[in-house]
């Protein structure tokens, strides 16, 4: 399965630390956010990168080259950033069968891989990653509504009446249908071709869209604040991992 990784954002909210490179390339705990996600869809069986880049993409492309870890790399550019659909469709082209996508600013230690075996099961045309938010935050996202089958029924961008607390994060996986309806898409208030409404599309179109509900935590590094609290959490995380190796090995060598 390929992986399409949307790094074509400029990041002006996390200035200064984009001010000699793309949002992608900003580090967390010494390492490019891009290298994280790169890492978790080799681990996910990624087979090809497909990269959109935009902004500053002479720094990504000089960085990583046309291979991550013996996976190909295939950059497309979106030359204007007119939201996340519109990123989708410069990768086309590229695209003849399931595949996963990645938001290249997301920092993620939760279950992907669930979604992406929903997504090999016949009856989900797409699957994605939902969390819950306290009821007052879920207008600043896209807002899911489901059914009893956890089925997505509705998918609606920043409310003011939010349906649900649920909300889509960063990772999906998608079948090429999604393509069709990125076309389709017209732009928002925000004059922006927007993910949700090629998404509400499909659902419209009868097709069986699957939320799976986030068991772990994401960072979206939008400010130089997230950044550190990413940095924090995936400390915790490894000096968790640490210890519980060190109580392992404790425990065998006393057998």
């Amino acid at each position: 399965m390929k992986a399409v990784v949307l790094a074509a954002g400029e990041g002006t909210r996390l200035r200064p630390l984009t001010e000699d490179k793309p949002k992608g390339m900003v580090e967390v705990d010494d390492k490019p956010i891009l290298t994280h996600c790169f890492e978790q869809l080799v681990d996910l069986g990624a087979d090809e990168l497909v990269v959109v880049v935009g902004y500053m993409k002479e720094v990504i492309i000089d960085h990583y080259g046309d291979e991550f870890d013996g996976v190909p790399i295939t950059y497309t550019h979106q030359r204007e950033q007119q939201g996340l659909a519109h990123a989708l469709l410069t990768v086309e082209e590229h695209i003849d069968d399931d595949f996963m996508l990645m938001l290249g600013d997301n920092v993620f230690q939760a279950n992907l891989a669930d979604v992406v075996n929903r997504q090999r099961e016949s009856r989900a045309d797409a699957a994605f990653l939902v969390e819950e938010v306290p009821w007052e935050d879920a207008s600043r996202y896209g807002v899911c509504d489901t059914n009893d089958y956890g089925e997505i029924v509705e998918v609606v961008e920043k409310p003011d009446e939010p349906p649900s607390n649920l909300v889509m994060t960063g990772f999906y996986t998608f079948t090429p249908a999604i393509f069709h309806a990125c076309h389709l898409v017209q732009p928002s208030d925000r004059g922006e071709y927007e993910i949700s409404e090629a998404i509400d599309l499909l659902i419209q179109s009868g097709r069986t869209i699957d939320a799976i509900r986030m068991d772990g935590w994401r960072i979206d590094v939008g400010y130089p604040e997230d950044q550190e609290e990413a940095e924090r959490r995936l400390q915790e995380t490894g000096e968790a991992s640490a210890d519980a190796g060190s109580e392992e090995s404790a425990e065998t060598a006393t057998e």
